[in-house]
């Protein structure tokens, strides 16, 4: 494809083009099901999944059957990834059958190795970005927050050297809000992406003040895919963390509350929480859905095609 485009990180969007995106996200989810399904007939996208998964495999499945697209789903094992096929070779031959590639991995390097392909290739999950997840969530407090989430005060809360909380830094600069990383000393972003964030991103390391004033709350598990050998050192550091209602009384009266899921219900977040009337989780998840099909939509040229 030529002068294809990838998206591999939030700021790989203009705030102009995430506008767009997020407005074609809100249209395509008003429409009933399977209205465009002759948008996109007879392209196809391969969903490449190295790590395990559910809404970001189901949303991005019935995402492309809603378009007419064809998925075709690629494991480690069953694909020759797992023999050790350099991704680029992969890479490669999916660029000749596929029309998109959508890749969840672990290191950085991988994903841009699987980008030297001529299609776009979407990022829907690396150890340095979830960046579809995030996008999805500020779609998400829009719905939610008068006004739009420019100049908003929103709070991540827990581990916030992972990937949701860096893509989140990121969609900070380029929303124009703020964000409050608030969590233990050890576990932040690396300080070039702080640097980098200047004066839209605050540190707090003290749970009683984490969320004051906050108009959104989001966490994320404390133990990642991966980490499963620190699970007993990450659970003494993040003692305290939980997001609960005692942590969300300085928060905003109307403020929401969001987790990526899978929740690991009583330590990140408790079960009231997650259940409770602040909660827009299930909107959260459903959403995936709505502005992947935008997102797969606006890679392949598509969006003016919408009326």
């Amino acid at each position: 494809m030529k002068d294809k485009r990838d998206f591999l990180k939030v700021t790989d969007l203009s705030l102009v083009e995430a506008r767009e995106l997020l407005a074609l996200a809100a249209r395509l989810k008003s429409e009933p099901k399977g209205l465009r399904t002759q948008l996109l007939p007879g392209r196809s996208v391969a969903i490449v999944l190295e790590k395990a998964s559910t809404r970001t495999r189901v949303s991005f499945e019935v995402g492309c059957a809603q378009l007419g697209m064809h998925p075709v789903v690629l494991g480690i094992q069953g694909s020759q990834l797992g023999r050790g096929e350099p991704i680029r070779d992969t890479a490669r031959v999916l660029s000749r059958y596929c029309d998109a590639i959508v890749y969840r991995t672990s290191a950085a390097t991988k994903l841009a190795e699987m980008a030297t392909a001529s299609v776009p290739v979407v990022n829907a999950l690396s150890d340095d970005g979830h960046p579809v997840q995030v996008l999805c969530d500020v779609f998400t407090a829009e719905e939610h927050l008068r006004g739009g989430i420019a100049g908003k005060r929103v709070a991540f809360v827990g581990d916030c050297g992972c990937n949701m909380a860096r893509s989140w830094v990121e969609a900070a600069t380029l929303f124009d809000f703020h964000l409050v990383l608030a969590g233990p000393r050890s576990y932040l972003p690396p300080p070039a992406e702080l640097t980098a964030a200047g004066s839209h991103v605050s540190l707090v390391h003290d749970p009683a003040t984490a969320v004051a004033g906050c108009d959104v709350v989001n966490t994320d598990v404390w133990t990642s895919m991966g980490q499963e050998a620190e699970v007993s050192e990450r659970t003494e550091a993040f003692a305290g963390w939980t997001v609960n209602e005692r942590m969300l009384r300085p928060a905003k009266p109307g403020a929401i509350v969001l987790h990526c899921l899978p929740a690991h219900r009583g330590e990140e977040i408790d079960d009231a929480t997650l259940e409770g009337p602040r909660s827009r989780v299930w909107d959260q998840a459903e959403n995936r859905l709505h502005v992947q099909k935008a997102l797969l939509v606006w890679l392949l040229g598509a969006a003016a095609r919408i009326a």
